[in-house]
This record gives structure tokens, sequence and C-alpha cells, in this order.
């Protein structure tokens, strides 16, 4: 019985089956081991930076990615600004008040009709006698509304006085550009000379932006003197300052390079600047200055800023200036010829 027993034993739990369990528990917790560390392993190389960046990302392509958002945000803003550039560089009133609602008297109120057909308004007082008119082009912000001190300054000196609010301005028609503001120059200027007042007897007075506008006119159509108000060379130069992160020089339409203009203007010449100026820099005067034409005086204003120049004391020198060189000429071109001597 005893060795049947064993018989048994060894051929259902001998020695060969505990050996090949023990080899099976072996083999069993090395692979356990194993896979722990393969499982460690692979853990590693998908949450490393180092080696594979945040989830799985390559670091340089999260980069590119961000560049490639950054050129077609800049593009689209780029984009933008090309097509609505005119709505941030004129800053338009419409008020469109007439002369006696900013207390003027003495004043006509003018519709006067471009050659492009937008409709202007302007205010006309006719000069005393033996007395230049002033031709006023005035600044970006506002019309001619908000400048009704200014007129009565000159009116009172007995000047003849002409304000011209430019197309989208005031009770103007239109939308402002350079060519149009220019355009709408002309036709005050011509209006002018149609109603008898000789160009030896029109000054023009240019307030910031209408300083481009006035150079233009006076470079192509005779005037008896020119004064320039806080100006700029060019007003790219100017917009570049401002917009520096754009390539304003390749996408401004209304450039009012005046740099290109003044020096075919041979008419007496008076520019006043801030020197403070934080608009328009001193530098742009200077530089006008300087490539002007003989005549010309320069005034710099000590610590003017861009608003505190368009004073009464500005309006003084320019009548001034007008009077020392223009009135003796508008005399004399008046004067009658005597018998011969």
């Amino acid at each position: 019985m005893a060795p049947g027993r064993w018989r048994l034993h060894e051929k259902t739990g001998g020695g060969d089956d505990l050996a090949s369990r023990r080899g099976k528990s072996r083999n069993a917790h090395a692979g356990r081991s194993a896979s722990g560390h393969m499982g460690l392993d692979d853990g590693c190389q998908r949450t490393s930076p180092a080696r594979g960046g945040v989830m799985g990302l390559d670091p340089f392509s999260i980069l590119r990615a961000l560049c490639l958002v950054a050129v077609a945000m800049y593009m689209l803003g780029t984009a933008y600004m090309y097509v609505s550039q005119r709505s941030y560089q004129y800053f338009p009133g419409h008020q469109g008040l007439a002369a006696s609602a900013v207390g003027l008297s003495g004043v006509q109120d003018l519709k006067l009709a471009s050659s492009d057909g937008e409709t202007l308004q302007a205010w006309y007082a006719p000069a005393a006698v033996s007395r230049p008119t002033i031709l006023f082009l005035h600044g970006n912000g506002g019309e001619i509304a908000d400048r009704g001190e200014r007129f009565a300054a000159y009116q009172a000196q007995g000047f003849g006085v002409f304000f011209l609010s430019y197309r989208g301005y005031g009770a103007s028609s239109g939308s402002p550009s350079e060519g149009g503001l220019v355009r709408d120059a002309f036709t005050a200027y011509d209006w002018l000379v149609g109603h008898g007042v000789r160009p030896e007897q029109i000054m023009v007075v240019g307030e910031s932006l209408g300083g481009g506008v006035a150079v233009q006119l006076a470079a192509q159509r005779p005037v008896a003197a020119l004064a320039l108000e806080a100006t700029f060379a060019s007003a790219v130069n100017v917009a570049s300052l401002v917009y520096w992160w754009l390539p304003v020089r390749l996408l401004m339409k209304d450039q009012f390079d005046s740099l290109s203009f003044v020096g075919k203007i041979h008419a007496p010449l008076l520019i006043t600047h801030g020197e403070a100026d934080e608009i328009i820099p001193l530098i742009e005067g200077q530089k006008l200055f300087a490539h002007a034409n003989e005549p010309k005086q320069m005034i710099v204003v000590p610590d003017g800023t861009h608003g505190s120049i368009f004073s009464a004391e500005t309006w003084i020198n320019e009548m001034k200036f007008f009077d020392q060189h223009v009135v003796p000429h508008t005399l004399s071109s008046r004067r009658k010829p005597g018998p011969p001597e």
C-alpha cells in the first residue's frame, strides 16, 4: 500500500511538479519585474519634456504653431488698418453751424460745389479797402465752427477772411482724403479769384493737417504769403511714430509729403511750431523750414505743445508778418500810374 500511495503521489504531486511550479513562479516573478520596469520606462518617455514635450508634443511644433498664429494675427491686423486707415487719420466735427451761431457778424454762409460734385461749407467776410484776404485751412480735429474766435480776430484787423470746411467736415458732404482736401482748397481759392480777390491779395494759413493742404495749394497756385502752424514735413513721418509696428510707409494712402512741395513755393513763409509739440515733433517743422525758399521766418514757441500754439499770440504774429510782407505790395499793385516825370 505504501509504495502504491507513493507512486500515486509521485504521479500527481511529486518533485517534478514542484520544480515545475517553482520554475513557473520564478518566471512569473521575473516577468512581473520586467513588466514593471518596462511600464515605468514607457511612462517616463510619454511625460518627459526633455524627450517629447508636454502631452507628447514636440516643443518646436508648439513654437511653430505659436509663430503661425502670431503672423496670421499681424496680417489680419495690418489688413484691417489698411482698409480702415482714414477713420484713424481724420477726426471731423459735424455741427455744420452758421457763422451767426458762433457769434460772428458780417459773414456770408456759403455752399461751394467742388469739381467732383461735393458740396462744401464755407464762411466769408470781405476785406476792408486795400486789405488782403486770409484763406484759412483748418486742422484735423473739429470744424470751422470750433474756430470762431480766430475768424473774429482776423476780421477785426480788416482782413478779408475765408474759412473752409473740407469734405466730410462740418456741413460739407463726402469723406476726407488727401486728394479731396487739396481739391477743396483749390475750390475755395478759385471762388475767391472768381469773386474779385486777386492772387497777390490771398494769404493762406494752414493749421496742423491744414498745413499739408496749404503747402500743396501754394505750390500750385500763386499766393501772397503762407503761414503754417504746427505742421509736418510729411504726415507719414508722424504716423510711423504712432503705428511703429506697421509698415506705414508702404500702407499709408494719404501721406501729405509737404517736403516735396515746399521748394516750389516762392511766397513769403512763416512757420510757427511748439518746442514741446507731442503730436507733430518740432523736427518736422524744422525740416520744412530748411527746405523752404526765402523769404522765410520760423517762430519756435518755448514749451509750446501742439494745441497751445493755436492762440491769439500766433494769430497776431501772422497778421504782423502779412502786414510786413504783403500789404505794401498789395497797395503798390493797386496804385494807379502817375504822369511821366
